[in-house]
């Protein structure tokens, strides 16, 4: 028995390669079928005589209208005429002498590409390697493996294994880099549920959810930073993003004001060190270009005063200046934080016309097909806010 094992891998060799020849022969076959037929007659050429009839005709009636000369006329047909000669003059020189000679090229070189590749694998080749399917390829080293096949190796990991929280934990800020929001999503819930709530996982969770929301610090999201704050009170990921929340809701002074403190307690090596000091410098920028956002909010001291007001008083307070925040963007519509308070600010008062009517008004500013556009409306679709189609 171990004796004909050699023949029957000489047979299955020899199989191959027949197969492989007959698969290179008809592709071959496939290319040198039209090489060998006549050539049609050419269509663009047709379609240039046409054209030049067209314009001799377009000459005559242009002449018989007196919109040109007589002269000028003779002079158009005589350019059109030499055209015309030098287009059947070069097909009748060209077609004859090339025709040949480009099917006999073009065959040539479809025989040479299979008999030139077998030389090449025959001298180079390794034949007797066998195949790797992707089985083999996860159970490599995993220093010799890519970014691709590590994850897949998790995967399939984990979806034998889904109670190992430990996989979860380490997949889910690999799919947060490589732009699966969603995924990150349900990796960070699953290592939360399975290994418990740590500050890391809890605001990586709210990075994930604000990454598939477009960039938008939701509600949820928002949760999830303000939980690792209360099991970390300096996490700087959590505040770092709390402050784009209150950019966002267009508290940028507020939110610069955040960004300070976060940097003033960074080390020096700290890797957000760079970012806080960047949206601090933007958010700089735009307050003194006058978009504080002071004036569209309450200040500390009407939140207290409010909070003495009979319930009636303290919401006509608050729709007051939600009414103030409206009218400053039809006066200035080129506000995306403002739109996306505004449509906020009209859900929490419970008037979800106004705050579709807002939507509406804020992508018509905006206009539906820009990034702040887009946003803007994944984020109103959190709160359950659709725009008008």
């Amino acid at each position: 028995m171990l004796a004909g094992r050699p023949a029957l891998a000489i047979e299955i060799t020899m199989l191959f390669w027949i197969v492989a020849a007959l698969l290179t022969f008809g592709a071959s076959l496939a290319v040198l079928l039209p090489l060998a037929s006549r050539p049609k007659a050419d269509s663009t050429d047709a379609h240039d005589l046409e054209v030049y009839r067209d314009q001799l005709l377009e000459v005559d009636r242009d002449a018989a209208r007196g919109l040109i000369g007589d002269a000028e006329a003779e002079q158009a047909r005589a350019e059109i005429g030499r055209r015309i000669l030098r287009l059947d003059a070069g097909k009748s020189a060209n077609a004859p002498r090339f025709a040949g000679a480009g099917r006999v090229i073009g065959a040539a070189a479809v025989l040479a590409v299979p008999l030139i590749s077998w030389g090449i694998y025959a001298t180079i080749g390794s034949p007797d390697i066998p195949s790797q399917p992707l089985e083999q390829r996860l159970a490599k080293n995993p220093a010799e493996s890519s970014v691709d096949e590590l994850v897949a190796r998790a995967e399939a990991h984990l979806a034998a294994n889904p109670a190992d929280g430990r996989g979860w934990d380490v997949l889910a800020p690999i799919y947060l880099r490589t732009g699966r929001s969603a995924e990150a999503v349900t990796a960070y819930r699953n290592a939360i549920r399975l290994l418990g709530a740590t500050a890391d996982r809890e605001a990586g969770l709210g990075e994930a959810i604000m990454s598939a929301a477009g960039g938008i610090v939701s509600a949820e999201s928002q949760g999830a930073f303000e939980r690792a704050l209360a099991l970390e009170a300096g996490h700087p990921k959590a505040r770092y993003y709390l402050a784009v929340a209150l950019a966002q809701e267009g508290k940028i002074a507020q939110a610069r004001a955040a960004w300070r403190a976060l940097a003033d307690g960074l080390p020096e090596d700290s890797p957000w060190r760079e970012a806080v000091e960047q949206a601090i410098a933007a958010a700089g920028s735009r307050v003194a270009a006058g978009e504080s956002g002071e004036a569209a909010g309450p200040s500390q001291e009407d939140i207290d005063q409010a909070a003495e007001m009979p319930a009636a008083d303290r919401t006509a307070m608050i729709e007051t200046m939600v009414a103030g925040l409206d009218e400053r963007l039809r006066q200035n519509p080129q506000d995306p934080e403002g739109w996306t308070r505004l449509v906020r600010s009209y859900m929490v008062l419970g008037k979800p016309d106004q705050a579709k009517d807002a939507l509406d008004r804020g992508l018509k500013a905006l206009g539906p097909a820009t990034e702040e556009g887009k946003k803007f409306a994944e984020f109103a679709a959190t709160l359950g806010v659709a725009a008008t189609e």
